[in-house]
């Protein structure tokens, strides 16, 4: 029997669609590159806007709102969601384990409600018998809070390296895994999942990636956004439908932003954070090589949800921001300073005393040619590079699958690689059926299986249709687009096309019904009993 492949899933966290070089981006990144020059690139492949649903459908082909994770890690119940992976869904770990396969898990979780103990959410239980990472969304680079491996909290760790990262500490241990299993068990294929923090808040970077990107972006972002624009158009990977890369109105042009060398630091330090997680990937991929597994290793690489626009302290004062976080507040920063929170031209990001985000006219480059940001359902939160490598896979080598695709498809790619059948039961419970499709027939230069796309977020919301694209923020109506010729969605056709705008409301209503999508004003109403906001139900 030919040797069933090893699969690797590569998770950048809170990453634009034009950050990296492949698709556009001036950052530096030749190892991604590496994968899409002997691999296949996705033009129109979907996430689901917020870190925890994306990594929720990622891992178990289901949409998030199956699986108990429909907004974060908080526990809403009764109005809202569990906040962490129930019983009614498998992960790929789980499946995959199950089939004789050695897993492991190097990064982020993200997907308990309860981090401090351990329970049927967490990694080691859900199918992972190697864990190594933080089960919080965000946290600091050099004193990542939640560090834990296996079932046993190690934060000390970091404080007791001088020259601790985080970046490359999930580095480290994913190719320890990958040299591990070679030495001891050659024969056993290997499921690693590599989920980087980076280039998620806070901007945090080395001094030697700082260096490198000095005085990369003091031109500005509009500048910046013309050459990506260019790029994509050079590329081809876009075709005809977005021909302009506008800013995003509520930002001022770089020749009236003030304090420009503050703003351009910031951007420096996310391109560090992006260097040194692909630096990590190629590490990965040395580690692979060496051990005769990278040609018949299935790798995807892909970002949570689009570029972050979020602006640190995320909710009133800096103060509050740190009492509302434990982890913050025990940080003591090494460098002897006190820490300093928010996005304030007199704190310059990139140390480890600093805790800030890079703001929206930098996401707005990010997302190039897009609009919007991680939590819109438009293109600019749920657009996303996907990358496929496989030598031995029989891929359609440099192709461009321009065919729209999301996360939940993904797992049924690997079970048909790897030829393992999804349960329809798992631990006495019956399972609902996987909605995706496998990618493999497009990525083997084959004819697409014709599906349809959904997406809710906080109330926004979204389906896909063929080049029918119908999206609503709420709480605003329903717009409506044609992908083949605006995907920068600059042209709503819903007051032209209302016939087709209640066609595809209708079967996103049914799919909502079915999914279990809880409507966000029920959200919003139980946690306006209880006095609070919608800012802290989104989370």
């Amino acid at each position: 029997m030919t040797q069933r492949p090893n699969v690797l899933l590569i998770v950048a966290d809170d990453m634009g669609f034009s950050d990296i070089g492949c698709y556009g981006g001036e950052i530096e990144t030749p190892n991604i590159d590496r994968l899409a020059a002997s691999g296949v690139r996705f033009s129109q492949f979907y996430n689901t806007a917020r870190c925890s649903p994306s990594r929720a459908s990622l891992l178990t082909g289901l949409h998030p709102h199956q699986t108990g994770v429909g907004i974060l890690t908080k526990d809403d119940r009764p109005h809202g969601y569990a906040g962490s992976l129930n019983e009614r869904c498998v992960t790929v770990a789980e499946i995959l384990a199950e089939a004789g396969y050695a897993t492991c898990l190097a990064g982020k979780w993200h997907l308990a409600s309860n981090i401090r103990q351990p329970n049927d959410a967490w990694p080691t239980r859900r199918g992972f018998e190697r864990f190594y990472g933080t089960l919080a969304g965000s946290c600091s680079y050099f004193q990542p809070a939640s560090l834990t491996r296996g079932e046993t909290n190690v934060e000390a760790e970091a404080t007791q390296q001088p020259d601790f990262y985080y970046t490359d500490a999930i580095t480290q241990e994913a190719c320890a895994f990958v040299r591990e299993h070679t030495e001891t068990k050659a024969e056993q294929p290997l499921f690693l999942y590599a989920a980087y923090t980076a280039p998620h808040w806070p901007l945090q970077a080395r001094d030697d990636d700082m260096a490198k990107y000095k005085g990369r972006y003091d031109e500005g972002w509009d500048i910046l956004r013309e050459r990506r624009m260019q790029r994509l158009r050079d590329s081809g990977l876009l075709g005809d439908a977005v021909d302009t890369a506008e800013r995003d109105p509520d930002e001022p042009a770089w020749d009236d932003a003030e304090h420009k060398a503050w703003q351009a630091r910031r951007m420096e330090t996310y391109a560090a954070q992006v260097y040194r997680m692909d630096q990590g990937i190629g590490s990965i991929l040395a580690s692979l090589e060496a051990a005769g597994r990278l040609d018949n290793t299935l790798v995807f690489f892909l970002s949570d949800n689009g570029a972050c626009a979020e602006v640190l302290p995320l909710d009133g004062s800096a103060e509050a921001f740190i009492a509302r976080r434990p982890d913050l507040a025990r940080l003591k920063p090494r460098n002897g300073q006190a820490l300093r929170v928010g996005n304030q031209a007199d704190i310059f990001p990139g140390t480890e005393n600093t805790y800030a985000s890079y703001g929206r006219a930098w996401a707005n480059l990010s997302n190039t040619p897009f609009r919007q940001y991680k939590r819109w359902t438009h293109e600019g939160g749920i657009a996303t590079p996907l990358i496929v490598h496989w030598p031995a896979g029989g891929l359609q080598v440099g192709d461009v699958v321009r065919e729209p695709f999301q996360l939940t498809d993904v797992l049924p790619t690997i079970l048909e690689a790897v030829q393992v059948s999804y349960p329809l039961r798992h631990k006495g419970t019956d399972l609902p059926p996987c909605d995706g499709v496998s990618l493999l027939p497009s990525l083997r230069g084959g004819e697409a299986t014709e599906h349809a796309l959904f997406w809710e977020h906080t109330g926004n919301a979204a389906m896909r249709r063929g080049r029918w694209k119908l999206v609503r923020e709420y709480p605003h109506p329903w717009e409506l687009y044609d992908m083949q010729t605006d995907r920068a969605e600059r042209d709503d056709l819903a007051l032209q096309q209302p016939a087709l705008v209640q066609e595809l409301r209708m079967a996103w209503n049914a799919w909502a019904e079915r999914v279990g999508v809880v409507p966000w004003e029920q959200v919003l109403d139980g946690y306006r009993a209880a006095g609070k906001s919608e800012s802290d139900a989104a989370g």
